[in-house]
């Protein structure tokens, strides 16, 4: 895999670590939540980051992409 390959399979793998939706795939909590970040403001940290991407790829519909590589590269 090339390297933006495996930050995409580190981020389908990334859970929340935290609140609600405590170990949750962020690519499986709602986009509301998502929603509600956007407006507070995401954490100012890696999370925050990756939330963020989340929120593009479910803005624009392509969280199945995630989905789709937890299914072809199971995690050890």
């Amino acid at each position: 895999m090339l390297p933006n390959s495996q930050y995409l399979l580190k981020l389908a793998y990334t859970k929340m670590p935290f609140g609600k939706y405590k170990d949750w795939y962020l690519s499986d909590i709602p986009e509301a939540y998502y929603v509600w970040f956007q407006q507070k403001g995401f954490p100012q940290n890696n999370l925050g980051k990756q939330m963020q991407e989340i929120y593009e790829l479910k803005l624009n519909g392509l969280e199945f992409l995630l989905k789709e590589l937890r299914n072809k590269y199971p995690k050890p």
